[in-house]
């Protein structure tokens, strides 16, 4: 028994050695050892702080990654693998031709073995412990960013504020509407040929499964930008751009302000830092050197911009409505767990248009045009027995983009006032 006990002993030496030299670890800035540069920013008033702001933060607590996990194309923005990888190999936001389907395809894609992770601190400073110095908290990057919805034919470069809103911004914009890969080429639809034609029919509800296909685009459920609009918005740019009477600029924040000005000003209850939040925080209004005295009664930068975008809202949701003969065609879900922009409009309306999807809105009203090989015959019959969703134009599906822009980016327009003011009156008086 002694001899084990000591020879156990003899083996713990070493093991103990390894550890103690681990802890030691590389040198750190000014001669520091690891233990005095890891303190700096591991301790209560910085990395302790900032994780805990983190858990506010629906970067954190969102599921998205665990949904979009393994799928390359969503990936490159819901995992923090899939996000390293487009910008450490400067994935261009292209669609391109194959030659041999002679089919558009989505370049910006990340490889399947990198489709996964939750959004963390890497995701944004991937070089932490690098240096174990300042280096490590270098932003992931801080580049131009080419907009996917334009094949990356545009880009955004905010350089206010070292351009460190690009960060941002390169998740934060819309995706593509692209053409159907069956009627059609696959291609994105190029905003301004809708513009320019806005009478021009953009869908035919009336041909026939057998018939010529003139729909590029067949409506769905989910036909939109998705959600990510906001950078997009904020920077002027990812409009229908309808000519009327209002001329197309952007407010000073797309200039003056950074995402970060706001996003992550000092912290207030559960808003700024590192929670990204903003409701109820106008810190960042007021410490920003943009303003003084804002806050939520505030008629002039609040109050009356927000209520002037609600109208707009409001009113363009009628005019998109009113194709459907007295039937609402944008889909409406009033509880706020469900529907993101519940409350900005009178009618609860989230962007998506009510067409029946056995998995996705089962509820439906409208007939949907594609019906899918994995329904069920029930499925199938409850979708013909629906009424057909009518058919509509360059003006109303370019009206219906810049509706769901100026919902989804959630500020009532507070992000670019000018902006938003003038897609959403021209989008109106595009439609009957």
């Amino acid at each position: 028994m002694r001899i084990l006990v000591r020879f156990a002993a003899v083996m713990l030496v070493p093991t103990v050695m390894v550890l103690l030299m681990s802890c030691e670890g590389p040198r750190g800035k000014a001669g520091q050892d690891a233990s005095e540069t890891c303190a700096t920013c591991h301790n209560p008033e910085v990395v302790d702080r900032i994780a805990v702001e983190f858990q506010f933060s629906k970067h954190h607590y969102g599921e998205v990654a665990f949904e979009e996990a393994g799928s390359t194309s969503c990936a490159v923005c819901h995992t923090q693998q899939g996000f390293q990888y487009v910008v450490e190999n400067s994935v261009p936001a292209t669609y391109t031709l194959n030659s041999s389907t002679g089919k558009y395809e989505n370049k910006y894609v990340t490889v399947s073995s990198q489709a996964l992770g939750e959004i963390g601190c890497a995701t944004c400073h991937n070089q932490l412990h690098a240096t174990y110095g300042d280096s490590d908290l270098v932003l992931t990057t801080t580049g131009p960013v080419g907009m996917l919805m334009w094949g990356s034919n545009k880009t955004i470069n905010l350089t206010q504020d070292n351009s460190r809103s690009n960060l941002c911004v390169k998740c934060h914009q819309p995706r593509a509407l692209a053409t159907s890969t069956s009627l059609s080429d696959g291609n994105i639809v190029n905003y301004d040929s809708l513009a320019l034609a806005p009478d021009s029919l953009f869908y035919d509800s009336t041909r026939t499964p057998s018939g010529p296909e003139i729909d590029r685009v067949r409506p769905s459920y989910r036909m939109h930008v998705h959600y990510g609009v906001v950078g997009a918005v904020f920077a002027g740019m990812g409009g229908v751009e309808f000519a009327g009477t209002e001329t197309y600029q952007s407010s000073t924040h797309t200039t003056a302000a950074s995402c970060q000005d706001c996003h992550m000003a000092a912290i207030s209850g559960t808003s700024g830092g590192h929670t990204f939040m903003v409701q109820g925080n106008f810190n960042g209004c007021n410490q920003s050197g943009c303003h003084t005295s804002v806050s939520s009664s505030d008629a002039a930068y609040w109050t009356t911009p927000r209520a002037n975008i609600k109208t707009l809202l409001n009113t363009l949701a009628d005019k998109l409505n009113a194709i459907g003969g007295g039937q609402d065609v944008l889909h409406s879900e009033s509880d706020s767990e469900e529907n993101l922009w519940a409350g900005l409009t009178t009618g609860n309306y989230d962007g998506y248009l009510d067409i029946y999807d056995p998995s996705a809105n089962p509820e439906g009203y409208w007939q949907n045009p594609t019906v899918s090989s994995s329904w069920t015959t029930d499925q199938k019959a409850e979708n013909y027995g629906k009424p057909m969703f009518p058919s509509f134009t360059n003006a109303w599906i370019g009206a219906l983009l810049n509706f769901q822009l100026c919902l989804r980016e959630s500020s009532l327009g507070i992000h670019n006032y000018d902006y938003s003011h003038a897609l959403l009156q021209n989008s109106i008086e595009q439609l009957p």
